[in-house]
């Protein structure tokens, strides 16, 4: 998690009330317990995998490994960005420190301590932050309760100036949290940090216990956040519309005033840790999408011109989000741009692991006709909606401001899309196909689920290995391909 749980979440909580509550933890929770299904069999069909574009590039075909190449990379940028914007916001807020200063030397800082640390350094420094993160995020909520007086006097205060944000059937916040859950599903589906962390787990039941973990882990840690919004709009000058409009930052102009320095420190702290745990997680994700990539357009690539390349990829796209968080406005508005494109993609994409009869002109297609839709209606910054509804006779909705139609159209549209292509698909593709192309970059190995320390130090025996044989059957057991 990052930074955004300090500053989106809360702008959520702010503008929908409990609506967006309960709508950021499902989505937040619903995409860690489809990946742990999803994750045993992407390393039953892939044993000896790396990224979700070498597995686009050998299920689906060029075309569509281009395309999902495309959208992953600037899906990542555009996170990053949005985690830059957010914790530059804050301290300029809090501290007056100048943007770019923050964003560059925490952007600067990640990119340095992963790009010779790799993803080991990244797993170490996020089980850092973790014991950091949890307390830090329980002090400041407690502080904030007491020193507001209580539940009681949070709740009156959050009554007094605008009760729709306690109201459960408050219709907009109905919808904007259904649209979270569309909009996170379909992000973290296409999100590499994700595929990366399957493989780096020691076997299949440690990918399913993890996740399961952090579907209830995300799901509390994003109602507090949320709370937080919730909180600061009743009990702070948190605006909400016009030109003064502070919401991305509510927790902060909550702390504004009413704390002492100590709880200020404390949660610039936590944001500074929150934006570093997944800066570090996306650049590894940059990077790890080189190393698997750059062998196809390179001819036979050694160790150290891989590395070169992903370090050279990290480094350009955390120049361009520094310079897109010195003038970005909304954490928010940049996230949903992100999750736009994973709303579109994300089923098409993972649907092929399933299907034999889905083909890569069909995913593809799919994948277009729900980013269109969904750009059609998103209210920021595609302006497409004038466009098509001239064309079609002015019968389309307006632009949707809570969102629903954006992330549930592209996510449906591309679903349906999906479904009809593998319907109609004359292809039958092989899933053995997936095991036998797509190989260790260093060589084979014995068993897919040696942990990653014994892979490195234990050569296969006799220096080769037969790749597995994948069932056809989604559930097939992780056993199955550790005996091959």
């Amino acid at each position: 998690m990052g930074v955004w749980i300090l500053l989106s979440a809360p702008e959520a909580g702010a503008l929908y009330g409990i609506a967006a509550v309960a709508g950021y933890a499902l989505g937040e929770a619903v995409p860690m317990l489809v990946y742990s299904k999803l994750g045993p069999r992407i390393r039953a069909v892939i044993p000896e995998g790396h990224s979700l574009t070498e597995y686009a590039y050998v299920r689906y075909g060029t075309a569509m490994h281009a395309f999902v190449l495309a959208v992953s990379v600037l899906y990542m940028f555009v996170f990053l960005a949005a985690e830059l914007t957010g914790i530059a916001q804050a301290l300029q807020y809090v501290a007056a420190v100048p943007r770019w200063q923050t964003s560059v030397l925490v952007g600067g800082f990640v990119v340095l301590y992963t790009g010779y640390g790799g993803l080991r350094a990244s797993i170490i420094t996020d089980t850092v932050q973790t014991l950091v993160v949890l307390p830090l995020l329980a002090v400041s909520v407690a502080a904030v309760v007491v020193t507001l007086g209580g539940t009681d006097a949070v709740y009156q205060g959050i009554e007094r100036v605008n009760p729709t944000l306690l109201d459960p059937t408050y219709v907009p916040g109905i919808r904007f949290g259904v649209a979270l859950v569309f909009a996170v599903l379909g992000a973290e589906l296409l999100n590499q940090t994700w595929w990366q962390r399957i493989y780096a787990a020691d076997g299949a039941d440690t990918v399913q216990r993890g996740f399961r973990t952090a579907a209830v882990a995300n799901g509390l840690v994003m109602v507090v956040a949320t709370l937080l919004g919730v909180i600061a709009a009743g009990n702070a000058a948190v605006v909400t519309s016009g030109t003064g409009y502070n919401a991305g930052i509510a927790f902060f102009v909550l702390l504004e005033g009413a704390f002492g320095d100590w709880l200020v420190l404390a949660v610039l702290l936590l944001g500074l840790v929150l934006v570093m745990s997944t800066t570090d997680s996306l650049f590894n994700a940059l990077a790890s999408l080189v190393t698997a990539d750059l062998p196809r357009l390179l001819n036979d690539p050694d160790e150290q011109a891989l590395r070169r390349g992903a370090r050279m990829l990290t480094l350009v796209v955390a120049v361009a989000a520094i310079l897109v968080s010195l003038r970005a406005r909304s954490v928010l508005r940049l996230f949903f741009t992100a999750d736009l494109l994973g709303a579109a993609v994300g089923f098409p994409l993972i649907y092929g692991l399933f299907s034999r009869q889905l083909s890569g002109p069909g995913a593809l297609a799919s994948a277009l006709g729900g980013l269109a839709v969904g750009a059609t209606f998103f209210p920021f910054p595609f302006g497409l909606h004038a466009a098509a509804n001239a064309a079609l006779g002015g019968v389309l909705p307006a632009p949707d401001a809570t969102y629903l139609l954006p992330f549930a159209g592209a996510f449906f549209v591309s679903t349906a899309l999906t479904l009809l292509a593998a319907r109609l698909g004359d292809v039958d593709f092989d899933f053995d196909h997936l095991s036998q192309e797509i190989q260790r970059l260093d060589g084979p190995v014995a068993n897919a689920d040696t942990s990653v320390g014994e892979r490195e130090a234990t050569p296969s025996a006799g220096g080769t290995d037969t790749p597995p044989t994948a069932s056809d059957d989604a559930d097939e057991s992780n056993s199955e391909v550790s005996d091959r």
